[in-house]
């Protein structure tokens, strides 16, 4: 039988999880995740599958976030026809997600048909409503623990991940010739002893484990977030500002508002309005009140805490004239919007009314993926791009941490030790370069475990009898004819503000620089000239690869040697 297991997203960047498990006749997809943040991530969703949804016989989803389930209603445009499995919060959860990303998209063709702005027309979504009511045909509810069999000896089962409600870890089981081979792929793991959702479950034994890096390089910050926001927050809302904070609707915003609610119970906080301006988050809340007391969720918050999820004051806006007044006011108050990184939604007009203003605050409370408006902020950028236009950003902002659903590096580590034995086999994804990198270099010191950490495209053979397997990167598939591929070496780090050549690279004809955040794929590199500077092209923070004289044709194999 074969074996093997590919990776079509999740792989050298943190979103579009899809990872591709080819058993044999079976081909089974866990997660199915849109690509977000940097523009070459984006244009991948709009690039058909390396694989034919059409072959694929299931997707297995480990839980709702979009940079997991998001790309589904376009698989199953693309000709998917299998079942979506998935955990019975998750199948609540889903339709609630994907049609809040399909309005998105429609919102912002909409508009940018209207203003004119787009390269395209007419400016199109990736799918729209009716897609994501097709493709919601297609989820199966199964009960956590049971077993899903798939077919020709594949079969598989979830375990509590511990992130949000729903999320799961999926354990697959695949028979051959008598020998089965059991398969782990982590999804997303969240924290331990953390309020509202349960510990991770145990990992149980297996021959390889796919593992995210989200948080991979780094620990949280101990200090409690209510401690965090406490001080910035006072002082913005005295002096009759307001504190923008734009929140993920899924458990983010629920924590958030549990902890506005404590401050101003205590006077903390004065008693000011407090705007959820996302449809998304008021229906959220209500899924996760369903679960209230269930397995699903933490059972240590009381059914009191439940019952005053949210400040006296708080004010739920779900009409887009609803949302449209909140600009209209001014004086003290606190909005919780969505996108959390501020990729689109109502949050950016929010955004763009308040950047320019000295006295209000932003306050980022969850993971800005490169390449996103949040992102920009925390790196100090002086101006924000929104609808074609350069809003200026004086504002401050401030990131708040504490209310993240991700393990960090520790506790992913912990996660990893949970188990009666250790995965001979490790796969780290889902992270950005330096967090993968920085977390398969911690596994293997101190597991002596060496993980692979694959880029987009590879494809481990794992039909052999041991587990190591064979890896085929993508730079080992067949090129055009004529293409001559190089290795480029890697100079250094700079930001280059001035020449190259007075960098002390005169021996350098041509060099190919990458943004810091997406070197590890080498996607879409830019050439330069010798005598054009890094700044001319909005570059920050290069990594600079010197390329060898006299080449007529410039390719890359993907490799830093």
């Amino acid at each position: 039988m074969e074996l093997k297991l590919s990776f079509h997203g999740g792989a050298g960047t943190v979103t579009g999880s899809r990872h591709l498990l080819s058993a044999g006749r079976r081909k089974v997809l866990v997660d199915c995740g849109l690509f977000q943040g940097l523009k070459q991530l984006r244009l991948l969703n709009w690039q058909r599958p390396a694989f034919d949804p059409r072959d694929v016989d299931a997707v297995i989803l480990t839980h709702t976030h979009i940079d997991h389930c998001g790309y589904i209603p376009r698989l199953v445009a693309e000709g998917f026809g299998g079942d979506v499995h998935c955990t019975a919060p998750s199948k609540q959860l889903a339709p609630v997600l994907l049609m809040d990303s399909a309005k998105l998209q429609e919102e912002d063709a909409a508009y940018a048909n209207r203003k004119g702005f787009s390269k395209h027309h007419p400016a199109l979504p990736l799918y729209d409503s009716d897609d994501v009511r097709r493709a919601m045909r297609r989820f199966r509810a199964l009960r956590s623990d049971a077993w899903m069999d798939i077919g020709d000896g594949v079969r598989f089962r979830f375990h509590d991940a511990g992130h949000i409600l729903g999320s799961a870890f999926a354990e697959v089981r695949v028979e051959k010739a008598g020998r089965e081979r059991v398969f782990v792929f982590s999804g997303d793991i969240g924290q331990y002893d953390a309020p509202l959702h349960n510990d991770p479950a145990p990992l149980p034994p297996c021959d390889a484990l796919v593992i995210e890096s989200t948080y991979g390089d780094r620990a949280h910050d101990p200090t409690p977030f209510i401690d965090q926001v406490r001080r910035p927050f006072a002082e913005t809302l005295r002096r009759g500002g307001t504190v923008l904070i734009p929140a993920f609707a899924m458990a983010r915003v629920q924590l958030v508002t549990i902890v506005l609610r404590q401050l101003m119970e205590r006077g903390e906080l004065p008693e000011v309005p407090v705007h959820i301006d996302s449809p998304m988050a008021v229906e959220i809340t209500g899924i996760y009140r369903r679960y209230a007391g269930s397995r699903e969720l933490d059972a240590a918050m009381t059914d009191d805490e439940w019952a005053r999820l949210f400040p006296r004051e708080v004010r739920l806006h779900e009409t887009v004239e609803e949302s449209r007044e909140i600009n209209a006011m001014r004086g003290a108050r606190i909005i919780i919007s969505s996108s959390g990184m501020l990729t689109g939604g109502r949050v950016l007009h929010h955004l763009r009314r308040l950047l320019p203003g000295e006295e209000h605050l932003i306050a980022l409370a969850g993971y800005q993926a490169p390449g996103t408006r949040g992102r920009a902020l925390l790196e100090g950028a002086p101006t924000i791009r929104m609808h074609g236009r350069d809003i200026p950003v004086r504002a401050r902002v401030i990131e708040v941490r504490g209310l993240s659903s991700h393990a960090d590096a520790g506790g992913l580590m912990r996660w990893l030790r949970s188990g009666p034995s250790l995965p001979p086999r490790i796969f780290v994804t889902h992270g950005e370069p330096d967090a993968a990198a920085a977390f398969a270099a911690r596994i293997e010191r101190e597991l002596r475990i060496t993980p692979t950490v694959p880029a987009l495209g590879d494809v481990c053979d794992l039909s052999g009898g041991g587990t190591a397997g064979s890896m085929r990167r993508r730079d080992d598939r067949e090129r055009a004819p004529g293409v001559r591929v190089l290795h480029a070496r890697l100079v250094r780090e700079v930001t280059l503000a001035s020449p190259l050549h007075e960098h002390g690279h005169d021996d350098v004809d041509v060099v190919v620089i990458v943004d810091r955040a997406d070197h590890a794929g080498l996607r879409r590199p830019r050439r330069l000239e010798r005598d054009a500077t890094a700044v001319e092209h909005g570059q920050h923070l290069l990594q600079v690869l010197a390329v060898e004289r006299d080449l007529r044709s410039l390719a890359l194999d993907g490799r830093i040697e």
